[in-house]
């Protein structure tokens, strides 16, 4: 497979993936489970970018999303600590 094509493919993967992450059911569904649609989006771009060589994007991108990650994590774990009120 030459640069081009892979190219093409990754580009058309990553496109399907955020119309599918924009779908309000799937976006209902994953917030269900705690799946922030905008980190995921952001994680997507990330790698998205990751692919292209656009190193310094992607750890821009992943950076926010792993600081983001780690802030929600701490504040559930405060909450849960304190439990209901």
């Amino acid at each position: 497979m030459d640069d081009a094509r892979v190219k093409t493919e990754i580009d058309d993967l990553f496109s399907e993936l955020d119309q599918l992450l924009k779908n309000t059911d799937v976006a209902t569904v994953l917030a269900g489970h705690g799946i922030n649609i905008s980190l995921a989006l952001l994680a997507a771009d990330g790698l998205h970018a990751y692919l292209r060589g656009d190193k310094a994007q992607a750890a821009e991108d992943l950076g926010t999303v792993a600081e983001e990650i780690h802030a929600r994590l701490a504040l559930s774990r405060d909450a849960e600590k304190v439990g209901p009120s």
